[in-house]
């Protein structure tokens, strides 16, 4: 790999702010990474629908390795809601196979950066609106076949945005009575098996695609999976620490404001065709 310097140390820097974000906030960290993957690689000249694509490829991929650090540290708490995880992978495999290996594949960047931008956004504001009111009990956890079809929803939605699941799950999961802070654990739970099934899509749609970058293959770049994965490991500890030292207006708050802002950026970046 031939990076200068700057390169090096930015990709650094997105990895530790990545990683925390994924242990405080349950969002595997692929929110943040996308909208700055496809800034970083408009630098190296990769522009257009395949910067958005390798953007969102390339985040998911750092999830398999980022969700494994977060999850122990919320395990280590008891705050993960296995019975809600088993539920929900089943349906999250089969439609994160679905969006890499077939949707992701046929749908231009440009649509994917649209896409990326209105569902987001959208997140951001029922995260933001539900923020201002006070809890209430509206419903609890779906049955088998509940869990499975929103796990079908989430891994497929992550697929096309590449993200953990957290913008779905975090939001379903305080709907039905979940606690925030446990929320958040079992959000980040959720983050490896979407991730897989993801990749392994990805590696199949983009097995034949011409390198973008000297150092890309297939719809990775991979010196931004190799530094970005170095740092977030470390820091998605010390995210998850933080989140069970914080209420749950000011998690929820922080969440809607990340979100609103990467929605702003990418819907920028997609209308603009840069």
């Amino acid at each position: 790999m031939n990076l200068d310097i700057s390169l090096i140390v930015m990709l650094l820097a997105i990895g530790l702010g990545s990683g925390f974000l994924a242990g405080l906030l349950g969002i595997g960290g692929g929110m943040m990474l996308v909208p700055c993957l496809v800034f970083i690689l408009g630098k190296q000249g990769v522009t257009g629908d395949i910067a958005i694509k390798m953007a969102i490829a390339t985040a998911m991929a750092t999830i398999l390795f980022t969700s494994l650090s977060s999850v122990w540290a919320h395990h280590r708490r008891g705050a993960i809601r296995w019975r809600i995880v088993r539920g929900l992978v089943p349906g999250i495999v089969g439609g994160g196979l679905l969006a890499g290996a077939g949707a992701f594949t046929f749908i231009k960047g440009q649509a994917l950066g649209l896409f990326f931008a209105a569902f987001v956004g959208y997140s951001a504001w029922r995260m933001l609106k539900g923020a201002a009111k006070k809890a209430s009990a509206r419903q609890d956890v779906h049955g088998p076949l509940g869990l499975s079809a929103m796990g079908t929803l989430i891994g497929f939605v992550s697929g096309l945005v590449g993200a953990g699941g957290g913008f779905l799950s975090v939001p379903y999961m305080t709907r039905c009575n979940v606690p925030i802070h446990q929320a958040i654990a079992t959000s980040a739970a959720l983050g490896f098996p979407i991730a897989v099934a993801n990749v392994l899509g990805y590696v199949v749609g983009g097995w034949n695609l011409p390198q973008a970058t000297a150092d890309s293959w297939g719809y990775f770049y991979l010196p931004a999976l190799v530094l970005i994965v170095l740092c977030s490991v470390c820091t998605a500890p010390w995210g998850a620490k933080v989140a069970h030292s914080l209420d749950v207006t000011a998690l929820k708050k922080a969440f809607a404001l990340l979100l609103g802002a990467l929605a702003a950026y990418m819907l920028y970046k997609s209308l603009s065709g840069t």
